[in-house]
């Protein structure tokens, strides 16, 4: 009898301790930050992990509206959040914006075509153009509100190469693969010398990040405990760090 209730203990320990687990679906732009924010909100929180999920903001939230398993959803724009809180998937009380970012035309940091403007991207030097998939990646979207207020966009469709997220993006750019991208100024300043910021255009909507618990999430306690520890003076140091800025 002491035999068994000394197992079933030891099989309950490992399940007390994974109910302290949270998962964090996140923008990709966010990886490198976050992933040192992790450790440290596990610090501030004894017996509590925190799993990142990270890829384009529309294709989290498709994660989401099918039954993932998921406790706070970071959006890299408005419009996706937006849709989530259409659909019911989120706690609209704890909805709040959480940083900014900003859009910026990037070139192979060496032999670039010497891009100087959007206009330039119609230079026939200029075979390929990277951008995120405008259906799923928020990033696509703000280029294409860039290009289609600049007359641009039809013009140069045929160059556009599609890519999942900002960080595919700013791959095909810094392997010299695209002669121009769009990706955040918070992924290009992580390459150094690697790429090379030519613009920063305007004509799109204010690059903001909002962030929400899900609605059928189990650990919502956690969740809030998290999204409060996004705004302390500690976190907003990494976060700063790592380029973004106030929301």
């Amino acid at each position: 009898m002491r035999f068994s209730r000394l197992f079933t203990l030891a099989l309950a320990l490992p399940l007390a301790a994974a109910a302290q687990q949270i998962t964090v679906s996140t923008a990709a732009s966010l990886t490198d930050a976050f992933k040192e924010l992790g450790p440290k909100f596990e610090a501030s929180q004894p017996g509590t992990t925190v799993r990142f999920n990270f890829a384009a903001s529309g294709v989290l939230l498709q994660q989401i509206s099918q039954g993932a398993p998921v406790d706070v959803f970071v959006s890299a724009d408005q419009d996706t959040m937006d849709r989530g809180a259409a659909q019911k998937l989120l706690d609209a009380d704890s909805r709040k914006n959480f940083v900014s970012n900003s859009l910026v035309l990037i070139e192979p940091g060496k032999e670039g075509t010497g891009i100087k403007s959007l206009q330039d991207l119609t230079n026939p030097k200029v075979n390929k153009i990277a951008i995120g998939k405008p259906a799923t990646v928020p990033a696509g979207r703000y280029t294409q509100q860039v290009l289609e207020g600049a007359k641009l966009w039809g013009v140069l469709e045929p160059k556009f190469v599609q890519a999942d997220n900002v960080r595919q993006v700013l791959d095909y750019v810094s392997r010299g693969e695209a002669e121009a991208g769009f990706v955040y100024r918070t992924d290009a300043t992580l390459l150094g010398d690697k790429v090379k910021i030519v613009l920063t255009p305007a004509g799109h909507t204010p690059v903001s990040y909002p962030l929400a618990i899900v609605s059928d999430s189990k650990q919502k306690a956690v969740a809030q405990n998290f999204i409060n520890f996004l705004f302390t003076d500690a976190a907003q140091q990494v976060l700063s760090k790592y380029g973004f800025g106030k929301p």
